[in-house]
């Protein structure tokens, strides 16, 4: 479990973190998200001590990371893949990890084998490319068998194989019981790996929910209909929280009535339905509209 309590982080007068509160709980995987300089990447390196909070406080199962007598068996952390000795091979990257915690080199073994390292173990990781970089971070965070799981963007670079697997992967581990937080950009994968999510905004947190939970409180729902008789459906269906739009395209989208209802009313009024899908709010629209005020660096619309 990881549990922040009120964590600032101050760099001279600029404020990354402000008063963030949050608790990851096992067995479920969170997602964590925010714009480009929302304080995510800081608020992790304070998770595992790279940073230390200017007030505030953060454990990780109980206690300061700084504290933890086995770092490696109890966190286990992807926050850059590119920090590795460029000279030394994957394994001996990870053997020399290994080292520092007693850890047999059958572990490594196995993470190179389950991390699909197998073919490049040998290879200087100066060499390796930015997928193969990333499989070798993940090895790294997996080693030590860990309780907790943080990983920031760790499918970046890699192929669709690989960002399956790891999709399988965190939420085979939060299945098991572990914590897993996971940081990323892409939502239409968030979308279908996170359970729980954490989104920061200028430093705070702007939600705190599953993701059920915040699709359906920052979208609107609407019904497609196609219909040949368009004006009676609509003076059907009408009503105070009732709206109609029309994209131009033979279909109507309706919002403020469901879709059973729309086709109740159709069959009462003897009106032929030639489509009717519920469409539901995506993780990414609900992202866009909750984060619009908090978006740091912005860019210009594309006329």
């Amino acid at each position: 479990m990881i549990v922040a309590e009120n964590v600032t982080k101050r760099y001279g007068s600029k404020t990354a973190v402000d008063g963030v509160s949050f608790t990851v709980r096992p067995g479920t995987v969170t997602g964590f998200l925010g714009p480009n300089g929302a304080g995510k990447s800081t608020t992790m390196r304070m998770i595992v001590g790279l940073d230390a909070p200017t007030s505030g406080r953060v454990e990780v199962n109980g206690s300061q990371y700084g504290q933890l007598r086995s770092p490696l068996t109890e966190v286990g952390v992807l926050l850059d893949a590119k920090a590795v000795h460029t000279g030394r091979s994957a394994r001996d990257h990870l053997r020399a990890m290994a080292a520092t915690h007693g850890i047999p080199n059958r572990r490594v073994d196995e993470v190179i084998a389950l991390t699909g390292l197998d073919a490049v173990a040998r290879k200087r990781a100066g060499k390796f490319s930015l997928g193969m970089g990333q499989r070798l971070g993940i090895a790294a965070a997996l080693l030590g068998d860990p309780r907790t799981l943080i990983l920031d963007e760790p499918v970046n670079g890699l192929d669709p194989e690989g960002v399956r697997w790891v999709r399988d992967l965190v939420r085979h581990l939060a299945a098991e019981g572990r914590t897993v937080l996971l940081s990323s950009h892409l939502m239409s994968e968030m979308s279908q790996t996170a359970d729980h999510l954490i989104v920061l905004g200028r430093g705070r947190v702007l939600a705190d929910a599953s993701l059920t939970d915040l699709v359906h409180a920052w979208t609107t729902s609407t019904v497609a209909v196609r219909t040949p008789q368009a004006s009676d459906l609509v003076a059907a269906i009408a009503g105070p929280d009732v709206t109609v739009g029309d994209p131009g395209d033979g279909t109507l989208l309706v919002t403020g009535i469901s879709a059973p209802a729309i086709g109740d009313i159709a069959r009462d009024h003897d009106i032929a339905l030639h489509e009717l899908t519920p469409r539901t709010g995506s993780l990414e629209e609900a992202y866009m509209a909750l984060t619009e005020q908090s978006v740091e660096y912005k860019t210009k619309d594309i006329a």
